[in-house]
This record gives structure tokens, C-alpha cells and sequence, in this order.
């Protein structure tokens, strides 16, 4: 058990590399360098529409992304041992916004959505710092209290309960694809953290008859899951999202129509350069550049738990843990939804969808992955 306070010789703090996971960088570079022309070329033609100019996204993810590395470079520097001081007023904030956004005439409404929070044009979504908040209290938590999460009431249940207040304030914007990538990486990080297998195994099971209510409750969540059987049933409604994302990926085969040169991205297909942007990359540039996608997120992973793997101590192993778990899964569930392999959802494609907020907090969890590798052995 990893006790409070400045790090001694077990935690691994000492035996610094100074070296940080370049491979990850490589990754995350790459896959920012591909989203920045994806989101240009899937944007411009909206942009031009109802802007005048067709820079109008690129310029702003430009500068998210500019703004979203310089907090990567310094989270990559903070000693990540200090994070656990942090871990209680983060969360605190994330929640007094999650509600805040819940709230008329303060919350933003777009698509029946209450996500956001902001004056203008600046816009954030609090959401996104939750997942960070989330990632940095249980880490911190599971780490103090190792000893007791062999216990389902003792242990468990106490940080069940915490998780629940977070997943009833997303789900009632309502974001139930967030909810379920935030859920995800609690369960794992429960794992990872020495919780027994036969209590993860209820909790799972018992949490599917409560994602089978949240799902019928909601007539439009209902709707999506029976027009993703068959979408082409339902050619004008709920299959119309998964029908033009084929579309693009059928366009593109093998080499792409080339950047620019999508037609899906002319109006037909609906959050072309954010849910669906994977659709338009597809479209442009083909098999070869999905794939490529695909692959630089398994390296990224693949990094990401080994980092973890490799962690000097508890606290960081589940840091690295839950920054890579959120990752692969909010790529997984996009990417998913995007070839018709899971059901429409609203969550974005981290470092390749249009996002201000969302990018520069996925960076930030790189910058904390990189610091961990530092200290790894």
C-alpha cells in the first residue's frame, strides 16, 4: 500500500530514466497530424457555408491543439507523485460544473444536448474534465485503500457509490456514450487496483439490466439500438447516420478519393469532422489510411499499459491505466459506430475529431502517461 506524502525509495520516484516514451509521442503526434487535415478537408465546405471562410475549424483545432501540447509538455514535467494532492479539488470542480451545465439558461443545448458550458464562442464540456477527475480520484483512492477492495461493502462499494453520482450527472445531459467509457475504465482500473474477480463479475452482470433500463427509458436510445439491426429500414431517421458513414467507407476503398475530395462531407453526412470524422477519413483516404488509424491507437495502448505495467507504484500504474484505458475506448466505441459494428452513440475520436476541450484534456492524459514513463523501469 502506497502511503501519503513525498514518494520513498519502494515508490520508484528515485530511479528516474529521464527518458520519456517517444514510440506513445510518435503515436499521439501522428494521429494529431492526421485529425488537423481530416478535420480541415471534412470542415471546409461547412465552414465556408456558414462562416465565409472555409479555415474557420481548422484555425480553432489549430489552436486547441497548439494550447492542448503545451499542457501535455508540462504535465510530462510535473512530478506525477504530486498528483494525488490534486486528485480531490479536480473532481470537486468537475462535479460543481457537470451540475452547473444541468441547470437552464446556464448549460448549452445543441442537438437536444445539454453538454456544455461557455460565453460565445468559447465553449468547454464538462464532461471531459470529469473523465480526468475521475481518472486522478480513484487512482488516488484505490491506492489508500488497497487493502480493502478484497471487501465488496467494505472496499467496492464505497467507490461504487462515488462513480454512480458521476455517471446520473452525464447520463442526464444525457451522454450515455461517455458514461459507458467512464464506467469502463473504473471497472478496469478496479482491477487493476486487486479487486476479486467473482466481485467484478457481479458488478458487470448487474450493471447490464440497469444499462437495459437506461437504453427502454429512453424512446430515441431504444430507437437507435433497433434501427442498428437494419438501418436501411429506416433510411431517413435513425439508420441515416450509419447509412452515409457506409457510404464513405465504401467510396474510399483501397487508396481513398484523395484529401478534399469527399462528398459525404458536402452536407450528407451529418458531424462529418467530429463523430463521424473516421467516416470522411476513410472516404479520402481509403483502407490504407483507416488502418493506419487503427494501428497507431493499438501502439498507443500497447504503450500506455506497458507504462503502466512498468510503473514504479500503485498510484501511477492505475494513472496510466486510466488514461489508456479512456483512450482506447472512446476510439474503440467511435470507430465502432462509425463502420456499423456498434450502435450510434455521440462520442468523439480522441486527437482526430474537432473538439477544444476534449483534445486538450486527452493530451493532457498523455502528458501524464509520458511522465509516468520516466520513472518506469
Amino acid at each position: 500500500m502506497v502511503v501519503e506524502g513525498r514518494p520513498g525509495r519502494d515508490s520508484g520516484m528515485e530511479r528516474r530514466t529521464g527518458h520519456f516514451d517517444y514510440l506513445l509521442l510518435f503515436c499521439v503526434l501522428g494521429l494529431l497530424a492526421i485529425g488537423t487535415i481530416v478535420v480541415f478537408s471534412a470542415s471546409a465546405a461547412i465552414a465556408y457555408h456558414t462562416t465565409g471562410t472555409p479555415y474557420y475549424y481548422l484555425e480553432r483545432q489549430i489552436m486547441w491543439a497548439v494550447l492542448g501540447l503545451i499542457v501535455l509538455a508540462v504535465a510530462s514535467r510535473y512530478n506525477y507523485w504530486h498528483y494525488q494532492k490534486w486528485a480531490l479539488p479536480v473532481f470537486v470542480v468537475s462535479m460543481v460544473l457537470l451540475g452547473a451545465v444541468l441547470v437552464p439558461h446556464i448549460g448549452i443545448t445543441i442537438n437536444g444536448s445539454r453538454r456544455w458550458l461557455g460565453v460565445g464562442p468559447l465553449q468547454v464540456q464538462p464532461s471531459e474534465l470529469a473523465k480526468i477527475g475521475m481518472i486522478f480520484l480513484f487512482a488516488r483512492l484505490f491506492t489508500l485503500n488497497q487493502d480493502r477492495l478484497s471487501s465488496f461493502w467494505r472496499g467496492i462499494a464505497p467507490h461504487l457509490a462515488i462513480a454512480t453520482i458521476i455517471f446520473a450527472l452525464i447520463l442526464l445531459e444525457p451522454d450515455l456514450g461517455t458514461t459507458l467509457a467512464i464506467a469502463g475504465t473504473f471497472f478496469v482500473m478496479l482491477f487493476v487496483a486487486g479487486a476479486k474477480k467473482r466481485h467484478l463479475g457481479a458488478l458487470f452482470l448487474s450493471g447490464l439490466p440497469a444499462l437495459g433500463v437506461i437504453i427502454a427509458i429512453a424512446p430515441y436510445r431504444l430507437q437507435r439500438i433497433i434501427a442498428f439491426t437494419n438501418p436501411w429500414k429506416h433510411p431517413l431517421g435513425e439508420g441515416f447516420h450509419t447509412i452515409q458513414s457506409l457510404l464513405a467507407l465504401g467510396s474510399g476503398g483501397v487508396l481513398g478519393l484523395g484529401l478534399g475530395y469527399s462528398r459525404q462531407a458536402l452536407g450528407y453526412l451529418p458531424e462529418s469532422y467530429t463523430d463521424f470524422v473516421f467516416a470522411v477519413l476513410g472516404e479520402e483516404l481509403g483502407l490504407i489510411g483507416t488502418l493506419t488509424v487503427v494501428l497507431l491507437f493499438l501502439m498507443l495502448a500497447w504503450r500506455g499499459y506497458r507504462i503502466a505495467m512498468r510503473a514504479p507504484d500503485l498510484f501511477s500504474s492505475l494513472l496510466a491505466t486510466g488514461f489508456t484505458t479512456m483512450i482506447a475506448i472512446q476510439a474503440a466505441v467511435n470507430m465502432g459506430v462509425v463502420t456499423a459494428t456498434l450502435p450510434v452513440t455521440g462520442i468523439t475520436l480522441p486527437f482526430i475529431s474537432y473538439g477544444g476541450s476534449s483534445l486538450v484534456l486527452s493530451l493532457a492524459g498523455v502528458g501524464v502517461l509520458l511522465n509516468i514513463s520516466r520513472h518506469s523501469s
